[in-house]
């Protein structure tokens, strides 16, 4: 049995569980784990960091790693093309979603977040500078045909799916807008997107987590 490891608020855990989801895998989710650097937790997550898997009695870190292990492992309910330029395709624009995109974003999450103190002023302008050109390759990338990397889902899906809404989140509290405008697409793709079983099970699971933190 397979068993994905981390939290429902984690926009990575999402990514995988989602695409699990999707392939029709059965599956254990642990959403109790958080990311530490203690000694026991390290033997499974190198890093650290979650989401990891749980397989054939080791582990797999990394978001992108156990998606690219399920679909060679389960190839039947495939989220990415045969043809080797259009899995490559998929490919990029997860690595712009992720690299170039979301992780640019997350400089200020912990402002915005987690009540800590404000990045400089100088490293505000930097994110900005940096989110545009990101989204500046995203929309050069991006197909909307209907899905983000064109007729049908992919990896990229889920990965567009929990990071876009949190770029929107970023923008709109630290500099007064929403980038995401720019791209018309990006509003009721998410909306067809998020209507998928899978997409929706993940957004509940995450909303209830959500909640439950409010609480404590």
């Amino acid at each position: 049995m397979l068993k994905l490891c981390g939290f429902h608020v984690s926009n990575y855990f999402n990514k995988v569980y989602i695409a699990m989801l999707e392939k029709g895998l059965a599956f254990e989710a642990d959403a109790s784990c958080r990311p530490s650097q203690e000694e026991a937790f390290l033997a499974r997550t190198p890093m650290g960091k979650v989401p990891y898997l749980e397989v054939d009695g080791g582990t797999l870190a990394e978001s992108d790693v156990i998606c690219e292990y399920l679909e060679d492992a389960y190839p039947q309910m495939p989220l990415l093309p045969r043809d080797p330029l259009a899995r490559a395709q998929v490919r990029e624009l997860i690595t712009i979603l992720e690299m170039h995109v979301e992780l640019v974003a997350r400089r200020l999450y912990g402002e915005l977040f987690f009540g800590r103190p404000p990045i400089s002023a100088e490293a505000k302008q930097a994110v900005e500078r940096d989110l545009a050109k990101g989204l500046r390759a995203l929309k050069s990338r991006a197909k909307f045909a209907p899905y983000i990397a064109g007729g049908e889902l992919t990896l990229a899906d889920c990965a567009a799916a929990v990071h876009l809404p949190l770029v929107t989140l970023v923008t709109r509290r630290a500099f007064g807008s929403d980038y995401l405008e720019a791209m018309p697409q990006v509003k009721p793709y998410l909306e067809m997107v998020g209507k998928r079983p899978a997409f929706l099970k993940a957004a509940d699971a995450r909303k209830a987590a959500q909640a439950a933190m409010a609480k404590k």
